[in-house]
């Protein structure tokens, strides 16, 4: 399950402006406020009980008490946390998740560890008066302020008028997961210790650096100070364990704060935004949220609202891409890729599937695709036509849906059609995934006799693991490690990967499959190296239904 930042950062700016206005925690009103945090963290019961710290036997101060409770809760899987305040006392506090539904993930546990202090500060009004101050409890890893902190100073600068001196900037430390692995999670989290401190030392009075959870971070500096920041986040090499080095990177999301700012949210709203566009969108290492970004805003909130009906009215079109046999040049299969057609014209999917990607709508369209496929083949086998393996892609934001494999299965045997006619092509599984999920979805593919590939190899930050720990059919190999004739010349660096690539993947039995094939010189180069499944423009072009049709009846004459 993804951790959904953006969206808990505004349920948290809400909570910290509302809870201001509430007197006493007693007040049923708190109660109330709790509970758009409690749902979204998945908090079934908050209880806290008060003792005399002063004593070696716990003495009650004052009754328990319930600030929310939804009537499901376990009191087997419980966080508890203990706070000691000025007034000699120790108060208690206990978070109670559900009966139901899969235990708190690593972030929602960090969270609830910052909610928890947000609510202590609410109910000891001794320190209400400076709220940042009990908001700036130091992450138990890094020492460094949450998110909370960072909201609480926004918002103080937008009261005082000052917020036009400040920029901000959310930032991901890039292959945070591959360093866990490489060096084991004590390293690892020493190096980003390393990291964030190094940044600790470029900041300024009234600037400051919180975590948001995970290896995702925020900062407000000065804007003079901003050229300091964006060169230290550009790259930076920490050196561990007696020497050795290791550079660090980010992908970074950036905001010029105006003067006219009216909330935190919405600093923290555009800063994440920048941060996500430059990551999916315009794969750069960093991005200003400006006004390109904003008319990107408005064509996003296009593409979402226009998507329901697209679907509805089946304005998306399954294209087939045909893959090739290189050593006949026999058609050997197919790619499913989509196509939207409205209102005459093109919607080109460099447009719409980034946006879909970005509000899980990528799901839908799949599953829609896949019907499709399904029925196209289904029609072609009652036809007497002779069928080939389609290709179909699935995001990997599929990952973590517990009825992923049944789904699948359940659009496959509504048409009827034999488990062998069908390819999951898993998308984007070079970044960022639950290896365990994906291992679960992969087994559950191959038990059910549908075969999957990995899309992509060679893009980003590939992992070897990915193909060695994987019982993986096809491995399709990115147009990028496919060298033109210029670089055949000049780079032979670039056919010793691609042919050590195309050798690791058939000693490991699978199927190789080059995509981006355009000249002949590519495919001779291509056969020498035993490569012999190819597609690409070379071959053919997508083709619409009818075409593809034509081809399978060329293929079967």
């Amino acid at each position: 399950m993804i951790f959904d930042y953006k969206a808990y950062s505004r349920l948290l700016n809400e909570f910290i402006i509302e809870g201001e206005k509430i007197e006493q925690y007693r007040d049923p009103a708190f109660n109330k406020i709790l509970e758009p945090i409690c749902k979204f963290l998945r908090i079934s019961r908050i209880s806290s009980a008060v003792f005399d710290s002063t004593c070696d036997s716990a003495i009650i101060k004052s009754a328990p008490h319930i600030y929310y409770d939804d009537g499901n809760a376990d009191s087997t899987r419980v966080l508890k946390f203990t706070e000691n305040n000025v007034r000699a006392c120790k108060a208690n506090y206990s978070f109670m998740q559900s009966k139901s539904g899969q235990d708190w993930s690593e972030e929602e546990v960090q969270q609830i560890e910052a909610f928890e202090k947000l609510i202590y500060t609410f109910c000891d009004r001794s320190y209400a008066s400076t709220i940042a101050k009990d908001l700036s409890m130091f992450d138990n890893d890094l020492m460094i302020y949450p998110l909370t902190f960072f909201l609480a100073t926004v918002k103080n600068l937008i009261r005082q008028g000052r917020i036009g001196e400040f920029g901000g900037v959310y930032f991901n430390i890039k292959h945070f997961s591959s360093i866990n692995d490489r060096f084991g999670r004590d390293c690892a989290t020493n190096i980003m210790k390393l990291f964030i401190h190094g940044i600790q030392e470029k900041i300024l009075y009234e600037e400051c650096i919180c975590r948001v959870g995970g290896d995702n971070f925020v900062v407000l500096f000065k804007k003079d100070n901003l050229n300091i920041i964006k060169n230290y986040l550009s790259g930076m090499p920490i050196t561990f364990n007696d020497g050795e080095t290791v550079t660090v990177t980010t992908t970074a999301g950036y905001y010029m704060i105006p003067e006219a700012t009216e909330s935190a949210t919405d600093v923290m709203d555009r800063i994440s935004t920048a941060y996500q566009l430059a990551k999916s969108v315009y794969k750069r290492p960093f991005l200003f949220y400006d006004d390109e970004i904003m008319q990107h805003q408005t064509h996003v909130k296009e593409i979402e609202m226009m998507f329901p009906s697209a679907i509805e009215n089946e304005e998306f079109k399954v294209f087939y891409q045909p893959k090739t046999q290189l050593n006949n040049y026999q058609l050997a299969g197919a790619e499913a890729l989509c196509r939207w057609f409205r209102n005459g014209k093109v919607i080109s999917p460099g447009e719409f599937i980034p946006v879909l990607e970005g509000s899980k709508a990528i799901c839908t369209l799949d599953f829609y695709m896949l019907d499709h496929v399904c029925r196209d083949i289904r029609r072609w086998l009652d036809e007497g036509r002779e069928a080939v393996k389609v290709s179909v892609n699935l995001s990997r934001l599929h990952l973590g849906d517990e009825d992923l494999l049944e789904s699948i299965l359940r659009i496959i045997d509504k048409y009827k059609v034999p488990h062998h006619f069908i390819e999951i092509e898993l998308t984007e599984t070079t970044t960022d995934v639950d290896y365990k999920e994906l291992k679960k979805i992969v087994y559950g593919l191959r038990e059910q006799d549908i075969s999957t590939s990995v899309d992509d190899f060679g893009v980003g930050y590939s992992s070897l693991n990915l193909i060695r720990e994987m019982p993986w059919n096809v491995l399709k190999i990115d147009k990028s490690f496919l060298p033109t004739q210029e670089e055949e010349d000049n780079d032979p660096s670039k056919v010793k990967m691609l042919r050590h690539i195309i050798t690791m993947s058939q000693d490991l039995g699978l199927e190789c499959i080059v995509e981006g094939v355009e000249t002949a010189e590519q495919v001779k180069l291509l056969k020498d190296c035993k490569c012999y499944l190819a597609q690409g423009f070379y071959f053919d072009r997508p083709l619409p239904v009818k075409e593809f049709e034509q081809k399978l009846e060329s293929a079967a004459g």
